[in-house]
């Protein structure tokens, strides 16, 4: 072809062999687009024609290598649920190499599917086509609600089956980031008691996604704090949108301060303190209100690796993290706090608004109303009205218990002299209309799966590109499910 599909900038491949591992995706029967992300493309540069082309559909598909790339499968460790796993790696996604915008940002792109590499431990290196369409969906929502994540350029069905619980068709995402190091990178290393490699990968983060430390005193010092302090807004924001992660291990936890690794995560629907999607978090580990606590966890497993950069002696270099975890939960508190107050129309601090705010998540709670509609409903009211309390006060089984809160609620927004219109139209700027929700989104994989039919998955998507803006006609994906809709359990998809 005569356009290059990427201008690759590789710098990943210049580390030493321990970091990766050489390999080429594996090939496929067919592949065949399912979605091309036209607009993030454009921001990336690149040429929207080139990449419609069967080079590029070959390329999602990895059936094809353009000219530049370096593909390989990145090393790392991790902590799953709790117990270290000494190796885990890239056991399905190949990076391609690596581009940089028009705005100087590098970015990754990497393909998840693409067949077995040398970390696969026995796995068959595909996805599902159902994981795959959950990845897009959601790291795409993701973007137009302000969280950080990781991105979706395309995705290509396979022509080819896998085999999981059934047999199901097969896809690959083209997935991007501004880097796919993770605390188990890290760990990795560390357990391997390589000093010169965490290092070197330090060094590697540094220059990449926080020069602005460069010239600390202690740069490592400043590195850990900052990546600490994007941790705390990522895991307030998830929590200001009810999203749970579902499998927060350290393998899944970003040094760029993203949302990685879109496996058993889910929007709630019905508010609940504990709850749990992920099939695979049978104690509730990761459940919604534990976030913020297993944020801190993986934190300070990664200290652990960073102890011997921070200071010769071992004491000193322990006190040093310490203070350095500590600070996380109170910038955690901050960002959470500073967004539920937005988000319920809160604009002048308060000592009692934590008080008010958790009041109002337990009486979300004991009455079983969904997360995004009250919200939503809370940002039509109007201050010295209640005639338009309905639609919110049906979402709960006991609305006096709403009404109760309202009171108060109303009292706090006079003492701040709020007018409505401006109010209301901050409010509505920080609380969704539409999120992806469990059951939507099984709907789209159900039609893909059943009859190769991805018009559900189409509109979907194009209904969550505007989660702000009211769209007439789109009513039905405001709605959480009936309950034969309800989807309890999210699934990994490995």
């Amino acid at each position: 072809m005569n356009t290059p599909l990427f201008s690759f900038d590789n710098t990943q491949t210049k580390m030493p062999d321990a970091f990766y591992e050489r390999v080429n995706p594996t090939p496929v029967k067919k592949p065949d687009l399912i979605k091309l992300n036209e607009e993030f493309a454009t921001e990336l540069g690149l040429d929207i024609d080139a990449l419609k082309s069967s080079d590029a559909i070959d390329t999602y598909g990895g059936n094809y290598i353009p000219e530049g790339a370096d593909p390989i499968a990145l090393a790392y460790a991790g902590h799953q649920f709790g117990n270290l796993v000494p190796q885990l790696g890239d056991g399905r996604a190949i990076l391609l190499g690596e581009v940089v915008s028009p705005e100087g940002i590098r970015y990754d792109i990497q393909l998840k599917g693409a067949g077995r590499t040398p970390f696969s431990r026995g796995g068959d290196g595909r996805a599902a086509i159902g994981p795959i369409m959950r990845e897009y969906l959601l790291s795409e929502a993701m973007v137009k609600l302000g969280v950080p994540t990781t991105r979706a350029l395309a995705a290509v069905t396979t022509g080819e089956e896998v085999v999981r619980d059934r047999i199901l068709p097969g896809a690959v995402i083209t997935r991007i980031a501004t880097g796919f190091v993770r605390v188990g990178t890290f760990q990795y290393f560390a357990i391997r008691d390589n000093k010169d490699a965490v290092k070197q990968l330090a060094d590697s983060v540094i220059a990449r996604n926080y020069p602005e430390v460069t010239n600390a005193e202690n740069p490592y010092l400043a590195l850990l704090e900052a990546v600490a302090e994007r941790q705390a807004t990522l895991i307030a924001k998830w929590m200001q949108f009810g999203f749970i992660h579902g499998v927060m291990n350290t393998d899944n936890m970003s040094i760029a301060g993203e949302t990685i690794d879109y496996g058993p995560c889910a929007f709630m629907d019905e508010f609940d303190f504990n709850r749990v999607y992920s099939s695979i978090d049978r104690n509730g580990r990761y459940a919604y209100s534990n976030q913020p606590i297993m944020g801190q966890w993986n934190l300070i497993r990664l200290a652990e690796t960073f102890l011997p950069l921070l200071h010769k002696d071992s004491e000193q270099a322990v006190s040093i993290a310490e203070e350095i975890l500590k600070g996380f939960q109170t910038q955690y508190e901050v960002y959470w706090l500073e967004g539920m107050r937005s988000k319920i129309g809160l604009t002048k601090p308060e000592e009692g608004d934590r008080g008010l705010i958790n009041e109002l998540l337990q009486c979300m709670a004991d009455n079983k109303a969904d997360f995004t509609l009250t919200f939503h409903y809370l940002s039509q009211l109007e201050l010295a009205s209640t005639e338009s309390n309905k639609a919110i006060r049906d979402l709960f089984t006991k609305p006096e218990a709403f009404d109760a809160w309202a009171i108060k609620w109303r009292e706090r927004l006079t003492r701040e002299n709020s007018r409505d219109e401006e109010r209301k139209a901050a409010m509505q700027a920080m609380n969704p209309i539409y999120i992806p929700r469990n059951h939507q989104i099984e709907a789209a994989i159900r039609a893909a799966e059943d009859h190769d039919d991805f018009s559900v998955f189409h509109e979907l998507y194009d209904v969550l590109q505007t989660p702000f803006n009211f769209q007439s006609g789109k009513e039905s994906y405001m709605l959480p499910p009936e309950p034969e809709e309800e989807v309890l359990q999210t699934f990994c998809g490995t």
